[in-house]
């Protein structure tokens, strides 16, 4: 299939061309967006030629089926990568998934850092595009696991009671959501430094998202 005869999202095309606008670097040559545009357009073509839908959420291009997400093609710093939602459920055939962190329960992903990477991998890239289409159309759906006990750092107990309104909007979020933000302040070992993340986490709690996410 020819690249003109494809459904080019143009918010993806400004996003190519200027970044995802997250940080002050967007716009600018800086950004990490402009290190990897020709590896991010060969994996866009592939994931368009897959038959998946081009959309642009979190401010980056993500690519669903049937109004359901499968993947995001991705920019960070160190590499470019496909992010599959429903990696845990891929049969992977080419063994390329992995977890993006230590506690990703269901996401998976493959990342890049060469165009000669990519191409090398090519085919299994397009195999696990239709093995990822192909767990939305068994309609298959991750099981859900009895949350654990979420214990609430001391920090972010005190923040509650200074702010009502923010004790609400955490509690409003998915198990997972809240699991996600507490993982975060806990790994900071200092009080001060504790306090920081909650105050930087507050917008996204607000907002109803997780930490994760964009």
């Amino acid at each position: 299939m020819g690249k003109n005869t494809l459904k080019r999202n143009p918010g993806v095309d400004q996003y190519l061309l200027e970044g995802c606008g997250r940080c002050a670097l967007g716009g600018t040559p800086a950004c990490k967006v402009h290190r990897w545009t020709i590896e991010l357009e060969t994996l866009r073509q592939w994931v368009l030629e897959a038959g998946l839908v081009e959309e642009v959420k979190w401010g980056v291009p993500c690519y669903t089926h049937h109004g359901k997400n499968v993947v995001i093609v991705a920019a960070f710093k160190e590499y470019c990568s496909l992010n599959f939602f429903k990696g845990v459920l891929i049969q992977d055939s080419p063994g390329m998934l992995e977890k993006p962190g230590d506690n990703s329960r269901v996401s998976r992903i493959v990342k890049f850092t060469e165009l000669k990477q990519i191409q090398l991998q090519e085919k299994d890239i397009r195999t696990l595009l239709k093995e990822a289409i192909a767990v939305e159309e068994a309609g298959k759906k991750v099981e859900k696991i009895q949350p654990e006990e979420i214990l609430i750092p001391e920090e972010l107990a005190q923040k509650f009671k200074d702010l009502p309104s923010l004790k609400k909007a955490f509690y409003a979020l998915t198990p997972g959501r809240q699991r996600s933000y507490i993982l975060h302040i806990n790994s900071a070992k200092q009080t001060a430094t504790k306090v920081a993340r909650i105050e930087k986490c507050i917008p996204k709690i607000m907002e109803g998202k997780g930490f994760n996410e964009w």
